[in-house]
């Protein structure tokens, strides 16, 4: 079975310097026709959404889908509807209560096409505070220096 190409449309480079990423998954994205040709060109943003577990569904807020200029008035969709994600009842169930229990958060990572199908890779995290951030960012430094010097001793 060959390998679907996948593409990526939108990456939140925000979620991985504000979270520690604990766990990723892997869904699909329930949507319109104009939200998908749009998703398609490109005209999607995804650094403000994150996912909450609602009966038993996992919903992606604040992810905003531009309108479809083609569409028309009653082809249109609301550029920050709520979409619903796809995955498994026992994933969702997890996912949720891990959320309530211990104060984590899920948010998207990158949004792509794989073949012909919208996915989103997203995170279970959990926030970083002030000074963990700048512990990573030091710990980061230190290590760039490290690999400087080894190269000019080289």
């Amino acid at each position: 079975m060959s390998e679907d190409k996948v593409r990526t449309l939108a990456v939140n480079r925000r979620a991985r310097h504000d979270y520690e990423v604990l766990e990723t998954l892997e869904a699909g994205l329930s949507l319109t026709g104009s939200e998908i040709k749009s998703i398609r060109a490109r005209k999607v943003q995804i650094g403000e959404a994150y996912a909450h577990a609602r009966d038993g569904e996992l919903w992606l807020q604040n992810l905003h889908v531009s309108e479809w200029p083609s569409a028309g008035p009653w082809g249109q969709h609301d550029p920050r509807r709520p979409k619903k994600l796809l995955l498994r009842k026992d994933q969702i169930r997890r996912l949720g209560l891990l959320v309530e229990q211990q104060r984590l958060t899920i948010v998207p990572l990158r949004l792509y096409l794989k073949g012909h199908i919208a996915k989103v890779e997203i995170a279970l995290v959990r926030g970083l505070r002030k000074y963990d951030r700048r512990e990573v960012i030091k710990k980061r430094d230190v290590e760039r220096e490290m690999r400087q010097e080894a190269r000019r001793r080289a």
